[in-house]
Formats: C-alpha cells, structure tokens, sequence
C-alpha cells in the first residue's frame, strides 16, 4: 500500500515539477501578451542565440527546442516589434483543398533529391541527398540539365532562364484545378500581412509569368517531409511566407517550428499561417497513427529571379518563350 501510495505521490511531484518548468520556459520565451480585436498578440524573444542558431542549421528541431506549441489564432512578433507569424484555423474553402488534392497529390508524390541542406542532407551532390517527396509548379528560374544539354547540343544560345514547370505542361488541366485555393491563400495573404502583400504584388502585376490573378509565381508541395532548420532563399524578399496544410489519415507532430524563439504551430486542415521565412525555421518529427497518412503542406511564393528577369515582358513574349522551351523537350523526345 505504501509503495503504491509514494509511487502516486511521486508522480504528482514530477507533474508539477514538469508543469512548472513548461510554465517557466513559456514566460521566459513570451514576454508580453494582449488581446486586440479579439485576436490574441504575442511578443517573444529569442531562446537561442544567432551563433548557435547558425551550429544548428541543416539539423533538425528536437522537441527540447520549443516551449510552447500555437494551436488557435494568434498574431506573434519579436520583442522588437517585427512580425514573425499570424495563424488562423479553419479557414479555406473545403472544396478548394479536395479540388488541389485531388489534382496535385499524385505528382506530388514524385520523389526529389534536389532539396539539398533542407532536407537534412550535408553533401552537395544530388545523387546523394535522401529522396523525399517535395515538387514545384508554376514557373521556375532555372533550366532542368536535361534542357540545358539539348542547348549545348543544339546550339541554343541566350535564352531567358524561365520556364514552365513539367506539371503545368504535362496537366494543365489539373493545373487550373490548383488556382481556387491558391488565389485564396493570396486573398488571406493580402487580408492579414497587407505591407507585405503589396510589395510582392506590385512585382507580380510587372510579369506575366505568374500564377493567375495572385502575387505568386511558384508553389512548392511537400508529402510527408520534415524539413531541417533552415531559412528560404530565392524567394522575394520584401513579401511574406505562408503555409497551408492537407491531411488524410490521422498523425501527430509534424509542427512548424521556430526553434530560436521556443515556438511552433500546429497547422491543420484548412487552417492559413502567414511567417517569416527568413527566420530560422523547421519541422518536428511527424507520427502517423494511420500508416498511409499523408500531410501535404503548401507554400506559394514569388520567385525574385522570376520577377527580376521578366518584369516588363508581355503576354506575348510569354507566349512565345513558352513554346520555344517545350519545343527544347520535343527535341528531347524524338
């Protein structure tokens, strides 16, 4: 009895001692919170110096790193006012994310080893890197080695390192299936992060090679992948990151994470989060509960090079560009 009676007791002793601690570490990491216009407003500082945030690229966040897991609205910066997140739940449109799902899920499951660093890979050489499942549509700014030995071997000189992606020539009608729920995230985009946006769309509005009515030129689709600690690059950086996330089957964990600053946020379903991409961020370790569970998370941005390359083209140039690069693949295939 009393050997029972101390192994309770010693368990209630180690939940508050816990409980303390996690209490402790959430007020040491947010400094100030209030409530405007019913949204909560957080204010945190940095748990993790830049230093040893520099060590710790290309590892992966460990659940030791974060304090305080976001699951509800809210609106987070740094001690020194600059915006590092804004996350709301259940907002897109049921409709849109079964039409994107249903039209980008198998492409998306193509692996990929050009992920690099992200993908917690040491070695610059692709042939080395893990295969994931991470995939780009829209327009990207560089040529595939298969275009550009078809140039050499052709002697296509000078031309404009733009190109459709492989999904948008090879199922364009799945393609325009995608644009609902992507120029719905640009409405939200231009709603909750409004400085932002508008740089970004003002070059986006200077190019034809974009996604259809939004401030985006490229989405990149991840299946299952937990990125490493990183900070995005390529990407304009007067704009503003998002996230969007489709699950099927049950899971745990896979949270975006902001290790330097002891947060990370539990994106769902349908849910919007709108973050810093150039803070250093990442994922904790995803736990299926259904074996065939799939995340499928969402990034839509602009390509700065996209936009610096092409800005001021026309319609028609596009056009033509277009047709001149899928020629490049027929020449491949013949």
């Amino acid at each position: 009895m009393y050997k029972s009676m101390y192994k309770s007791m010693y368990k209630s002793m180690y939940k508050i001692i816990y409980c303390s601690i996690y209490l402790y570490c959430s007020i040491y990491m947010i400094v100030k919170k209030e409530k405007k216009g019913g949204i909560w407003q957080y204010y945190v500082d940095k748990n993790i110096s830049d230093d040893k945030m520099l060590k710790l690229q290309n590892t992966y966040v460990k659940h030791s790193q974060i304090d305080f897991i976001i699951d509800f609205d809210v609106d987070v910066y740094t001690t020194d006012g600059v915006l590092l997140l804004k996350f709301r739940k259940q907002k897109l449109n049921q409709k849109n994310i079964d039409d994107f799902y249903d039209s980008v899920i198998d492409f998306a499951k193509h692996t990929s080893t050009n992920r690099g660093s992200t993908s917690g890979s040491k070695k610059k050489n692709v042939r080395d890197n893990p295969k994931i499942m991470t995939n780009i549509f829209g327009y990207f700014d560089r040529f595939s080695p298969s275009q550009k030995a078809i140039m050499t071997r052709t002697g296509v000189k000078n031309l404009l390192q733009v190109r459709e992606t492989r999904f948008n020539v090879d199922y364009p009608d799945n393609y325009k299936k995608t644009i609902p729920l992507i120029q719905e995230i640009d409405k939200f985009y231009e709603k909750m992060t409004p400085q932002q946006y508008k740089k970004q769309r003002k070059k986006a509005d200077q190019t034809p090679f974009k996604i259809a009515g939004t401030s985006f030129t490229t989405v990149t689709t991840n299946v299952n992948f937990r990125t490493s600690i990183h900070k995005d690059k390529g990407d304009d950086e007067e704009g503003f990151g998002n996230l969007t996330v489709i699950e099927k089957g049950k899971y745990e964990g896979a949270e975006t994470s902001f290790p330097q600053y002891g947060i990370a946020v539990n994106a769902r379903m349908g849910d919007v989060l709108f973050m810093n991409v150039h803070e250093w961020h990442g994922n904790l370790p995803m736990k299926k509960i259904d074996n065939d569970a799939i995340r499928l998370s969402i990034v839509c941005y602009l390509r700065y090079k996209i936009w610096e390359r092409t800005k001021n083209k026309t319609k028609k140039f596009m056009i033509s560009h277009n047709k001149t690069v899928k020629n490049l693949r027929n020449k491949e295939e013949k």
